[in-house]
């Protein structure tokens, strides 16, 4: 086996079980790794620390599995940790509420660069690393077998793949083709789902809880929810007595599976207008035409993908944030979230605090929101907590 020596000073994170061996980490290589093999991470003095999938294409450079070395990374391996997962699961699906969640999350589950999400009775892949390309058939193995699903479906991705030096894939791993929309269930409302072209996986499992959190304070309210994708949180407010609720995205999929999944759950038309617009010119047609509501949710995507681009991001989370805040009315409240993992919470405290000061309006903090249980966070490896938002009153 291969081994990959790190430099002196450098094995800490290693020892504290983080997964991650960035490229600069390593002193020298005894041989030639190609992509996705199995190496023996060792100290400059020779210790074992664990066992890693190699990646000459990207800036981490070994992506730790098994820190134990009597433990073999074969077959058996990845099949256990796909148990492991996907057994720590089964709660959501408990009380038939809810046949939709997020099966393995990466290095959260210790299988880093996989993703399965579950629709109901099709399973959405990600396979964003070279290691688990090499086992991609065992893992869709054991998933057939644990879930017997109609189908397993691997998304095209482009940027992950890319950082890995492998060719953008995607399509029908096992079983069949997903239809175009596939029907699933969350906390007893209904959604279409598109695997195949819809956002990320084709769902956002992460916000499960949040939907059902933020719709206890809509009763009788008018609610605006930007970045509305499929309708998540518009869906739970209807269902929990919203008066009114303003959906606003700039994905035509997005409106027509919004449209569907209200007409699918028997929400009347007239509880809702669905705007196709850019969200923030959307803010600010409504606050030209002097529109206010009773309750904002802002769930933008990702805008600081890496640290360097956080001070950009801080900007446009500003705005962003800022605009909501000019529509509230007072003793309104915004529900608003960040999914960049660049941003921790203390610092989108501060920013909402500076949007505050902008827009001449004065906020208390409420309520925190995080990711679900299917999205854990492993202590030794913190990055794993993107998920984050606040529950702002306007005094």
């Amino acid at each position: 086996m291969i081994e990959i020596i790190l430099k002196k000073g450098k094995d800490k994170a290693a020892w504290q079980i983080h997964p991650w061996v960035f490229s600069g980490a390593i002193d020298q290589i005894s041989g030639i790794p190609e992509n996705g093999d199995i190496v023996m991470v060792l100290t400059i003095k020779r210790e074992f620390i664990a066992y890693g999938c190699y990646s000459g294409e990207s800036r981490v450079a070994v992506r730790l599995l098994e820190w134990s070395p009597n433990n073999e990374i074969d077959d058996d391996w990845w099949r256990k940790r796909v148990r492991t997962a996907v057994a720590a699961r089964d709660m959501i699906f408990a009380d038939g509420k809810t046949n939709t969640a997020r099966l393995i999350f990466s290095e959260a589950d210790f299988l880093p660069g996989l993703i399965a999400d579950r629709f109901g009775d099709f399973i959405s892949l990600q396979v964003l690393t070279a290691g688990i390309e090499r086992v991609k058939a065992v893992i869709v193995d054991e998933l057939g077998s644990l879930l017997k699903p109609k189908g397993i479906y691997q998304r095209h991705e482009t940027t992950a793949r890319a950082h890995e030096g492998l060719d953008v894939e995607g399509g029908v791993l096992l079983g069949e083709h997903p239809p175009t929309f596939v029907e699933v269930y969350e906390n007893d409302i209904r959604y279409k789902i598109n695997i195949a072209e819809g956002q990320k996986s084709g769902f956002y499992c992460d916000q499960r809880d949040n939907r059902l959190l933020v719709a206890n304070y809509v009763h009788n309210k008018r609610l605006l929810d930007c970045f509305c994708y499929s309708g998540g949180f518009s869906l739970n407010a209807l269902k929990m007595g919203a008066a009114e609720v303003y959906c606003v995205d700039s994905s035509a999929l997005a409106i027509e599976t919004l449209n569907q999944n209200m007409h699918l759950n028997q929400f009347e038309q007239n509880k809702y207008t669905a705007f196709q617009a850019d969200v923030n010119k959307q803010l600010k047609k409504f606050r030209d035409n002097g529109d206010t509501f009773d309750m904002i949710v802002l769930d933008p995507p990702k805008y600081a993908p890496t640290r360097s681009s956080l001070n950009k991001a801080a900007r446009a989370y500003k705005e962003l944030n800022r605009l909501g805040l000019l529509l509230l009315k007072g003793g309104g409240l915004l529900a608003t979230f960040s999914c960049s993992g660049a941003m921790d919470i203390n610092t989108f405290k501060q920013i909402l605090a500076w949007a505050a000061l902008d827009a001449g309006k004065e906020i208390q903090f409420i309520r925190q929101f995080a990711q679900p249980e299917d999205h854990p966070v492993r202590a030794s490896f913190p990055e794993g907590e993107y998920l984050k938002g606040l529950l702002c009153r306007v005094i």
